[in-house]
């Protein structure tokens, strides 16, 4: 099991959430050792991922993302974990943090329509990677 799975116990802030959703979704349609490889260098680039740091990214955040070698340069993978920032600052607002949100989702029929929240709130989350993201947090989804 990976390091930075969160399987034996819950994620100990809203960053570490987050950092989670931003490697599932930098890993989806990429072989998963080279974001392993990369992934110093993103959490650098991203600025550890602290939500509220992210979330103020702007336009020339994008292109210094996108001009450095040490990560994976695709725009609307970068762009989609800004507008996610966003997102987090909302739920924060809303939930408390993003564990209230998490515990709010309806969990049954193996957490269908807890996918089906996440995947509509979050930019490149699809079903798959937003399954995936879920075991990672340490839900109890079978996610294959």
């Amino acid at each position: 099991m990976p390091d930075w799975w969160c399987r034996e116990r819950k994620p100990q802030n809203d960053n570490v959430y987050f950092e989670n959703m931003c490697r599932v979704i930098f890993e989806a349609g990429l072989n998963w050792q080279v974001i392993d490889d990369k992934w110093a260098a993103t959490r650098k680039a991203f600025s550890n991922f602290e939500v509220n740091r992210v979330a103020s990214f702007t336009n020339s955040d994008v292109q210094r993302l996108l001009n450095d070698a040490g990560i994976v340069r695709n725009k609307s993978k970068i762009e989609g974990i800004i507008k996610n920032a966003k997102r987090f600052q909302v739920i924060e607002k809303v939930f408390g943090g993003f564990r209230g949100y998490i515990d709010s989702l309806d969990k049954s029929n193996n957490y269908a329509a807890a996918v089906k929240d996440l995947t509509s709130k979050f930019e490149r989350l699809g079903p798959s990677s937003a399954t995936l993201y879920l075991y990672t947090v340490g839900e109890d989804i079978k996610p294959f």
